[in-house]
């Protein structure tokens, strides 16, 4: 597969024939009867079935009309023929004017339901837009190929490449007014972790008779990240957390004596955190919020050497294991930081810092770890912290150690 390019992936341009870049040319005949005699890269148009069945007759009833020399046969035979070119001409008319952009989506989670969405725009002034469809499809951006045991047949190749990816369609249900948008979702789930990219690649439309088939290529790329899916764990119990360990601030809410933020009143807010000044200033009631004050926390080590992975479905439970344990730690203001396969201590103290650990996470691979990465990647003050690394237990499961002690199961 070729690699995502800024070209490929510049989802938040407008594409299609309405396009502001394709529009700014000027209007000349010469290049309409061109673009109908010889469509533009990526434009198809073929026959349905209903429109080989017309084709079929209008060959048929022309046959016949040159036996007889029937008047009325050349008539039916000039209709059905005006007919198809009638189709031909409003199918164009109905792409014209129209495009479309894909927006870049966020991060998705692995085993629940996403959204992927596409803008349509219609810069037609007069005519509306029918029935188009749109074709969506998400594949590993890497794929990796296990050595075949027997030389492939081309079929066997084609379905094994096409066994990983996921396709859909959307359609436009109602018609587009001119000078209209729409916004059209297509609900996907993907069902591992890793590097993806997600992929409109054509829109359609049968309008109006469904005789011909018009078909553009859009092949607009974005790459998205899967977070490892959230899986249930068994806490057996942890050490307590070291004595004489000084707490220190962190910057999530809670009840510390340093500002973090101001904030909206809610309603249940304590009418002491109101901040007077900037409630008159702002003409709204304002409370002040603090910082918590953190005495405990866990470092977690997530390290994925090759000789100790070496069952697939094994470490993508302990990726799982590892981002749900980071999150349900965070979320309680239990978590110092992640050190990914040697890499530094990323510390989390707002949610943007644990979307990069599960941005690593998903990116992580079995093997050794990258050049220049140390293997004791904690800071002085963190070394002798409560460290959470994992292992495998058993042919299945992983343990999560709290201090080389068992404290956790998945």
């Amino acid at each position: 597969m070729e690699p995502v390019t800024a070209s490929t992936s510049a989802g938040a341009e407008w594409h299609g024939p309405g396009a502001p870049a394709s529009r700014a040319r000027p209007f000349r005949w010469q290049a309409l009867v061109w673009a109908l005699v010889f469509p533009a890269r990526r434009h198809r148009i073929g026959l349905t079935v209903p429109g080989l069945f017309l084709m079929a007759l209008a060959v048929g009833i022309g046959t016949a009309a040159y036996n007889t020399a029937s008047n009325i046969l050349f008539i039916t035979l000039s209709l059905l023929l005006a007919c198809l070119l009638l189709s031909g001409l409003l199918s164009w008319f109905n792409f014209t004017g129209v495009c479309w952009r894909l927006p870049p989506p966020g991060p998705w989670r692995a085993g629940h339901e996403t959204l992927v969405t596409v803008e349509v725009r219609n810069r037609k002034r007069w005519l509306p837009t029918y029935s188009l469809w749109f074709e969506f499809a998400t594949q590993p951006r890497r794929r990796v190929a296990a050595a075949p045991e027997r030389p492939l047949k081309v079929r066997e190749i084609l379905e094994a490449a096409e066994r990983d990816v996921t396709r859909g369609r959307v359609h436009l249900r109602e018609r587009l007014e001119p000078q209209g948008d729409a916004v059209l979702e297509w609900g996907v789930k993907p069902a591992r972790r890793g590097e993806e990219v997600v992929e409109l690649e054509a829109v359609g439309s049968l309008f109006p008779f469904g005789f011909l088939r018009k078909h553009i290529g859009a092949a607009l790329r974005h790459p998205v990240l899967v977070w490892p899916a959230q899986v249930e764990y068994r806490w057996a119990g942890a050490a307590p957390v070291q004595a004489g360990a000084q707490g220190r601030r962190t910057a999530r809410a809670g009840t510390g004596d340093d500002l973090l933020a101001l904030r909206k009143y809610g309603q249940g807010d304590s009418h002491r955190l109101i901040h007077w000044k900037a409630s008159a200033r702002l003409g709204q009631l304002m409370v002040r919020q603090f910082a918590a004050e953190s005495h405990e926390g866990h470092v977690l080590s997530v390290d994925a050497p090759a000789g100790a992975w070496v069952r697939p479905e094994q470490f993508e439970l302990m990726c799982s294991f590892a981002g749900t344990l980071a999150e349900d730690l965070f979320a309680a203001g239990r978590l110092r930081g992640v050190a990914v396969n040697g890499g530094p201590l990323l510390e989390t103290r707002r949610v943007r810092d644990l979307e990069a650990v599960l941005d690593a996470l998903a990116r992580l691979q079995p093997g050794e770890p990258p050049p220049g990465a140390s293997r004791a990647p904690f800071p002085p003050a963190a070394a002798g912290s409560n460290l959470i690394t994992f292992a495998p237990d058993g042919a299945r499961g992983v343990v999560a150690l709290l201090d080389g002690h068992p404290t956790a199961t998945a």
